[in-house]
């Protein structure tokens, strides 16, 4: 018997009759869904949907959380307060999880089963109405139940051997940069006077990637080109698929506590340089969690010491893109935090054998930046001085390993 629990609903609708009104995506209808309780500790969720789509849910322990995928759901206008509230259901997420995919994930104070699910469609109006029945249990027949499906219709392939490491590029060869803007789809980032994350790290990066472009001495690949999710796992797994020289991740995170302000450049530390790093980096990798990504695997031994091994030589060329970062970037805006290098445990600075940097471009949190972010012109600027920092490391890179060589 599987260990998941899951349920899987195909749904045909070739109805002619319906086909002008089926063209578009499903949407909640919001005022007609409700997330309920009842008295004997059991959950309802009720979705209205303006059309039938094929969906699935399951669920995930470590930490709990019910998650429902559909082909595919137009959010717009769909708040997750308007579903209202049930004991033993915490924070709510949805969104785009990928091309052709919508995703909800619920997560869960509490160990609830899910025993219930089934969508009714109306075939006189097409309408649809998704119910999920949650029931209270305990910790181990939750565990027990719990584990992401395996469905080729629904996801990605499994992991493939990767081909053999290409021979290393001539010195005139573009370097070949991978922008990372963080966030997207399903995962917002952090949100202020309905501003999202994810949207200002995709425009910026697109804005680098053509400032990166005209000086014709770099090859660019995006993680993501458009407003969907992409896990870390992923974005490390595109930097490798690109033989990637370099890996810049693009982040403008907010701060609860204190008064951050300015850009700040991070390189790949398990400490942490301060506390408001490590912070920072538990709330990226957490992203992943949120999403209804399992993260329960892990590094063998053997694997451990081997990376180790390959960071020994990636490190001090990190370190230095880092320091050359902060340098072009101070001479081109001036818009630095007051201790612009810093050190965290970002998961999607893990790639071993890839000079790897995370760029806080600034914090949602202050006014200042906030206004620097939404200002084309601060950003032509900041992005210029990004391109400045990669071509003076490019060049002290080259002089490093020929002295290496010798």
């Amino acid at each position: 018997m599987s260990r998941f629990l899951t349920f899987l609903a195909l749904l045909w609708l070739g109805s002619a009759a319906l086909a002008q009104e089926l063209g578009g995506l499903a949407r909640i209808n919001a005022a007609q869904s409700r997330l309920e309780a009842g008295w004997r500790g059991e959950v309802t969720l009720g979705l209205e949907l303006s059309q039938g789509v094929p969906w699935r849910v399951f669920q995930l322990d470590a930490p709990r959380r019910l998650v429902v995928d559909f082909r595919e759901v137009d959010w717009s206008g769909f708040e997750a307060a308007a579903l209202g509230t049930a004991e033993g259901v915490g924070e709510i997420r949805f969104g785009q999880f990928r091309p052709g995919w919508s995703r909800m994930v619920l997560m869960l104070e509490r160990p609830l089963i899910l025993d219930q699910a089934g969508l009714e469609v109306d075939e006189a109006s097409g309408k649809a109405r998704l119910t999920l029945g949650l029931s209270p249990g305990d910790a181990a027949r939750y565990a027990a139940r719990a584990g992401a499906p395996r469905d080729p219709r629904w996801d990605l392939p499994a992991p493939a051997k990767t081909a053999d490491p290409a021979p290393q590029r001539p010195d005139w060869a573009p370097l070949v940069v991978v922008l990372d803007p963080g966030h997207g789809g399903i995962d917002p980032g952090a949100e202020r006077d309905g501003v999202r994350e994810k949207e200002l790290m995709l425009r910026f990066a697109r804005e680098i990637r053509d400032a990166l472009r005209r000086t014709g001495s770099f090859e660019v690949v995006m993680t993501r080109d458009e407003d969907v999710f992409v896990s870390l796992e992923r974005r490390v797994s595109i930097a490798h698929e690109a033989g990637a020289d370099v890996f810049v991740s693009l982040h403008a995170d907010s701060l609860q506590q204190g008064h951050a302000t300015g850009a700040t450049v991070y390189t790949l530390s398990q400490e942490a340089s301060d506390t408001a790093s490590a912070i920072l980096a538990e709330r990226h990798d957490r992203a992943d969690i949120l999403s209804g990504i399992d993260l329960s695997g892990a590094d063998d031994r053997v694997a451990d010491v081997l990376l180790d091994l390959a960071r020994l030589e990636t490190q001090p060329r990190s370190d230095l893109l880092a320091a050359s970062l902060v340098g072009a970037m101070r001479a081109a805006s001036g818009s630095l935090n007051r201790k612009p290098l810093r050190q965290a445990g970002f998961s999607v600075l893990k790639a071993a054998d890839i000079p790897s940097v995370l760029i806080e471009v600034g914090f949602l949190s202050s006014e200042t930046d906030l206004a620097r972010l939404q200002d084309p012109n601060w950003r032509a600027v900041m992005a210029g001085g990004i391109r400045d920092g990669l071509l003076k490391w490019r060049d002290e890179d080259r002089i490093l390993r020929d002295l290496v060589r010798q």
